[in-house]
């Protein structure tokens, strides 16, 4: 996969925006950069983790709580923390606050009951470098795959529920996707003059979205 930009970016749902941004704006110092209606009555409350974007989605109308993902918790490296703490945000939501000497960067921590198929679809179809079998590398981003237990689950409901990833071109990096062995989640959609995206499906079927932003790539052509 060819990063437009060398970080990775999480989206959640939530019911409550004013808890949740309370939460991670004060409690987590993550600091607000730009809200974005998607449509449908959703409003995208977008925080800037160095380069990672932490995407807190509210609806107009309130949405089934659903059942959790395999997206378990993030950890946010941040030279500003003085020692490892773990909170819940108001949804429950797990975060882990860890010191860390040099820039802020995010690592997502990603249970699976499939180790197997989830490091050859990380390592092999998205072609993510690995820190070793467990951990893989976008940019200044690490996902982390921990075995344990997943209940079925949609793309709908509240918490952690997808990934981003930003590239240069989304039509080409979905069709390889596609061609290697992926599931597709959704085809390549314009999003006016803002972005391309997709989604596609790891071996868990949580939703990963591929976004090629023009604000970062410059264009959409």
């Amino acid at each position: 996969m060819n990063l437009a930009k060398p970080a990775l970016d999480i989206g959640l749902y939530t019911n409550q925006l004013e808890p949740m941004l309370a939460f991670w704006q004060d409690d987590a110092h993550v600091a607000f950069s730009e809200l974005l209606p998607l449509g449908g009555g959703v409003h995208q409350h977008r925080h800037a983790i160095g380069e990672s974007i932490l995407k807190v989605n509210h609806p107009r109308d309130p949405i089934d709580p659903g059942t959790p993902t395999g997206l378990e918790a993030l950890t946010i490296f941040d030279r500003s923390t003085s020692k490892s703490i773990t909170l819940e945000d108001p949804d429950g939501n797990l975060l882990n606050l860890v010191p860390a000497a040099g820039e802020r960067n995010l690592k997502l921590h990603l249970t699976t009951p499939n180790l197997a198929a989830q490091q050859e679809f990380y390592g092999e179809i998205l072609k993510l470098p690995h820190e070793n079998d467990h951990v893989f590398v976008a940019g200044t981003s690490r996902i982390e795959l921990i075995e344990g237990d997943l209940a079925p689950f949609d793309r709908g409901g509240i918490g952690y529920r997808y990934m981003t990833f930003q590239v240069f071109d989304v039509v080409d990096e979905h069709t390889n996707i596609l061609q290697m062995g992926g599931r597709e989640g959704m085809a390549p959609i314009r999003l006016g003059e803002v972005a391309y995206i997709s989604f596609v499906q790891d071996a868990d079927q949580n939703w990963i979205e591929i976004s090629q932003r023009k604000s970062i790539t410059g264009s959409l052509d």
